[in-house]
């Protein structure tokens, strides 16, 4: 077990479900239809056990508005203005290209607590009581997110010589700083003699990553993401050609199930424990305690994730912004605590 995992390399199709070459169900957008169920499911438990001013009827509405306003619209924004500004001051429609992927786990926090906030003007219901009920779900939304960024082999972990290490395809499209200059990690010329070693494991390989070069060299593009995804497909349909490929790849942590592990599985069980047992709890303390112990859970293991875009002060982005969910959640609690002994000295 210990010599399979030391040698795996990733080849999971990021397909559910594939109808054309790049058009499908995936498991990306399986992830999210899970999550919400998984919250629908949950809250009307907890309408059952009276811990929420929920009607079973209006579940499902406010879940719809949560998913759709909250975690979509906050996800995507929160990606464009904490980790692509660049591509979106120059282009604001790209926006909208949510199958070319980028969301972020502390945008779609956000609007999720705006669409919650939302609902309860509307509805003229607790913000602070509908959210104490939806944190408890939402550490299983980012349990199945993080599980579907392992599918995609997105978002792995940083170099390890640990015997549970594996190897991921996605370091092919790495690039290294060299003064102002950036250069691809893997020059196109190795993979491509990569691609005319593979012989009879990837029979085919040679011939189309010649063709994308020879494309490429009369419009003046570069073939390396070309290139890329020609290895990349072949990887995952011939384990021979996989083994020549993880030859030059990298041993990582697979820190996407650490972060399913950490953010997922255990911060949900600590919260639904905190919620079923201390059940007078000051609306907005479990809000956050969900903060806080998201974002340190974030920042412990994010230590072990390479790093996708550029350090701030040090830390990698997603540290350094779950810094201020930590002050969030301690105003959450704060103000949960103040507002329960103002309104029983009131009283």
């Amino acid at each position: 077990m210990t010599e399979l995992l030391a040698t795996y390399v990733h080849h999971l199709d990021p397909f559910a479900i594939q109808f054309t070459e790049t058009f499908g169900v995936r498991w990306y957008g399986l992830a999210y239809v899970a999550g919400f169920f998984a919250a629908f499911l949950l809250i009307r438990w907890f309408v059952s056990l009276g811990l929420s001013e929920l009607k079973k009827e209006q579940v499902a509405d406010f879940i719809t508005i949560g998913a759709i306003l909250g975690v979509m619209v906050g996800g995507r924004l929160g990606y464009m203005f904490l980790y692509n500004w660049d591509e979106f001051a120059a282009k604001p429609l790209s926006f909208f290209n949510f199958l070319g992927g980028g969301m972020a786990s502390h945008g779609g926090i956000a609007g999720l607590a705006f669409a919650t906030w939302v609902y309860a003007r509307y509805t003229k219901k607790s913000w602070l009581g509908l959210g104490d009920n939806l944190v408890v779900a939402t550490p299983l939304g980012l349990f199945f997110g993080r599980l579907a960024n392992f599918v995609n082999g997105e978002l792995y972990g940083r170099a390890t010589t640990h015997p549970w290490a594996m190897k991921f395809p996605g370091e092919l499209s790495e690039t290294v700083a060299e003064g102002a200059q950036r250069y691809w990690k893997f020059p196109t010329s190795q993979l491509v003699d990569l691609a005319h070693r593979a012989g009879e494991s990837a029979p085919a390989l040679a011939a189309q990553v010649d063709a994308t070069v020879s494309a490429a060299a009369t419009t003046g593009q570069d073939p390396h993401r070309g290139i890329v995804e020609l290895v990349d497909a072949a990887s995952q349909a011939s384990p021979a050609f996989r083994t020549l490929l993880g030859e030059i790849l990298t041993p990582r942590h697979p820190s996407q199930l650490y972060e399913a592990a950490v953010e997922g599985l255990l911060l949900f069980a600590i919260l639904l424990t905190v919620r079923l047992r201390w059940r007078n709890l000051a609306p907005g303390v479990l809000t956050g305690l969900f903060f806080i112990l998201y974002a340190v859970g974030r920042i412990v293991v994010e230590n072990l994730r390479e790093p996708d875009s550029e350090m701030i002060a040090g830390m990698t982005r997603g540290q350094f912004y779950s810094l201020f969910m930590i002050l969030a959640g301690f105003g959450f609690i704060g103000y949960g605590v103040w507002s329960q002994r103002r309104k029983r000295a009131v009283t």
